[in-house]
C-alpha cells in the first residue's frame, strides 16, 4: 500500500541565487505557508557554487545584483565568486532558508491535475525516486545545463599532448606558472580568466573567433562610497541601485538608438586603455552593435592592464585543427600551448529539463507562450525566473517574485485555486529572447515563443517593467482563475 505523497503550497526548483531570493519573498509574505527547495546538487548557491575558475567575479555590479531587501556591503561593487556566494548564503542562513533546502534532489517530471489542483512532482534523491505535491511549482534553476558546458566540435582534440579544460569543469589543482596557456572564447569567462591566470604567471593568448565588447569599471562604486559614509546601509544601498539601474539602462537604450556613437565612443575608450598604435579594428572591433549581446565589464581594466604589460595576446582567427603542441589556425599561423581552455560558452536547458505535463498532456516547451516573461501559456499555477540579458539577474528576479506573492495574495483574497494564462490565437510569436550570443541562438528550438503584444511581449527594461510587475494590476483577459468548490473560469477581469 502506497504511502501518501508529502504536501507543500509551493515546491520552488533550485537553491541558486533566485530560489533564495523566492524562498525570501514567500516566507516574508506567507510565514504560514510550507514550502521546500529542491536543489539537485549537494550544495547552494547554483552558479556561484558551480564555477570555480580563478577570478571569477559579478559580469554586473553588486548594488543590482545584490537583492532588494538585503544591502550589499561589500568593498568592490564587481565582486569575486566567494564573495557572491558567501553572500547568498548568510541571506539563507540568517532568514532560515537553509533548513528548507533539500539536496541532491533532482526534479525528473511535474504533473498538473485539475482535479486536485496540485501538482505531483518527482525528483531523483540519489538514486530513488521521491514524489512531493504542491499547490504551486516555481522554477528557479536558470537556463544553462550545470553538467556539461559547450564545446564546439574542434578537429584533432586527441592529439594535443596537453589539458584541455572547460571553465565550467575547472580541476582542483592546475598549475599554470610558467606555461603558455591559450584561451579559446571572447565573452565574460575568457576575460576574466586572461588576467587572472596572467597574475599567476602564465603567459595567455586569447584567441578569438570574433571580438566581444569590453570596456573597464571601477572594482569600487565611488557614489556608492560617498553616500555610505553619510546614509544608513539600506538608504544607501537603494540610492546606489537607483543610479546604477538608471545608468545601465541609459547605456543599453543609447546602444540601440544609436549604435555607431556608442561603438565609437568604446572605441576611443579603449585606445585610452591600449598600448598606441594597437590593432583596435581587429581585436576590439565586434560584428555586431553594442548590446547585441551582453557587454564584457573588467574591473580596473585588468584586461587592458595584462596587455600592456605583455603578458596577455590577443589573436582573433579561426581554430583548423588542434596539434601536438598547441593550435593551427585558419590563417596558417600556430599557436603554442602546453594548456588550452575552451572558454566557449553554455548550454542551455529550460527549467531544469522538467517534463511538465498539464493534465495528461505534455507541455511542448517551443509551441508554448510566455505570459509576462514569468509564467506559461496553459501551465497553472506555475512561474519561473529568467533574468534580464541587458542588467542584473536579480532585478528581474525581485519583481517576479513580488509578482509571484501578489497572485498568490490575489488567489487567497478570492477564493482561487488556480490561476492559469490562457494564449489567444491571434497573438503573433517571435523567440523568447531577441539576444544574439551562440548559447542562446544554438537553444532557440527548445525556449518557448514570446508575443507580439503586451501580456505576452518581453521587455528587457528593468524601469518598464517595474510599475508593472511590482504595482501593476493582476487582472487582464488573458489570466483566468478557478476556484475549487466549482472549477468554473473566472474571467480575471470580473
Amino acid at each position: 500500500m502506497s504511502s501518501t505523497p508529502e504536501h507543500v503550497d509551493v515546491l520552488i526548483v533550485g537553491a541558486g541565487l533566485s530560489g533564495i531570493d523566492a524562498a525570501f519573498h514567500l516566507q516574508r509574505a506567507f510565514p504560514w505557508r510550507t514550502y521546500a527547495i529542491f536543489e539537485m546538487r549537494d550544495a547552494s548557491g547554483g552558479t556561484w557554487d558551480l564555477f570555480r575558475y580563478p577570478g571569477i567575479r559579478s559580469d554586473s555590479d553588486m548594488f543590482t545584483l545584490g537583492y532588494r531587501h538585503r544591502p550589499w556591503l561589500g568593498d568592490k561593487a564587481i565582486a569575486d565568486g566567494d564573495s557572491i556566494l558567501e553572500y547568498v548564503r548568510d541571506t539563507a542562513a540568517e532568514n532560515g532558508i537553509d533548513k528548507h533546502i533539500r539536496y541532491r534532489h533532482r526534479v525528473l517530471r511535474a504533473s498538473w491535475s485539475s482535479a486536485e489542483n496540485r501538482w505531483t512532482v518527482t525528483a531523483e534523491h540519489d538514486g530513488e525516486q521521491v514524489v512531493i505535491t504542491a499547490n504551486f511549482l516555481f522554477s528557479c534553476s536558470g537556463y544553462y545545463r550545470y553538467d556539461v558546458g559547450y564545446t564546439p566540435d574542434f578537429q584533432g582534440t586527441e592529439r594535443f599532448s596537453g589539458p584541455i579544460v572547460h571553465p565550467q569543469h575547472w580541476p582542483e589543482k592546475l598549475d599554470v606558472a610558467g606555461k603558455k596557456v591559450v584561451i579559446v572564447g571572447s565573452g565574460a569567462t575568457a576575460v576574466t580568466l586572461g588576467p587572472a591566470l596572467a597574475e599567476q604567471g602564465a603567459h595567455i593568448t586569447m584567441l578569438q573567433r570574433s571580438p566581444s565588447y569590453i570596456i573597464s569599471m571601477p572594482a569600487r562604486d565611488a557614489f556608492a562610497d560617498r553616500v555610505r559614509r553619510i546614509l544608513p546601509a539600506r538608504a544607501a544601498y537603494a540610492l546606489a541601485r537607483a543610479k546604477n539601474v538608471g545608468l545601465s539602462t541609459f547605456m543599453y537604450q543609447v546602444s540601440q538608438r544609436y549604435p555607431k556613437r556608442m561603438r565609437a565612443w568604446i572605441h576611443g575608450l579603449q585606445e585610452r586603455w591600449l598600448p598606441p598604435g594597437y590593432d583596435i579594428d581587429t581585436h576590439f572591433n565586434p560584428r555586431y552593435n553594442p548590446w547585441d549581446q551582453r557587454l564584457c565589464l573588467v574591473p580596473n581594466g585588468d584586461l587592458f592592464r595584462a596587455i600592456r604589460q605583455g603578458k596577455l595576446d590577443m589573436v582573433t582567427d579561426r581554430i583548423d585543427t588542434f596539434t601536438e603542441t598547441g593550435l593551427h589556425l585558419a590563417s596558417g599561423r600556430d599557436l603554442e600551448a602546453d594548456i588550452i581552455i575552451t572558454a566557449t560558452g553554455l548550454n542551455l536547458t529550460v527549467f531544469g529539463g522538467i517534463d511538465l505535463v498539464v493534465d495528461g498532456r505534455e507541455i511542448k516547451l517551443p509551441d508554448a507562450m510566455a505570459y509576462k516573461a514569468m509564467m506559461l501559456s496553459d501551465v497553472p499555477n506555475f512561474a519561473f525566473i529568467i533574468g534580464y540579458t541587458n542588467a542584473s539577474w536579480t532585478l528581474k528576479a525581485d519583481l517576479v517574485c513580488e509578482y509571484v506573492v501578489r497572485l498568490l495574495r490575489h488567489m487567497d483574497a478570492k477564493g482561487y485555486a488556480k490561476a492559469t494564462p490562457i494564449r489567444d490565437p491571434s497573438v503573433g510569436t517571435s523567440p523568447f529572447l531577441n539576444f544574439e550570443p551562440g548559447y542562446v541562438l544554438r537553444a532557440l528550438d527548445i525556449l518557448p515563443k514570446q508575443g507580439d503584444r503586451a501580456p505576452w511581449k518581453l521587455h528587457m527594461n528593468y524601469l518598464r517593467d517595474l510599475p508593472k510587475l511590482r504595482y501593476g494590476k493582476l487582472t487582464d483577459p488573458a489570466m483566468v482563475f478557478e476556484r475549487a468548490e466549482r472549477r468554473a473560469e473566472v474571467a480575471a477581469s470580473e
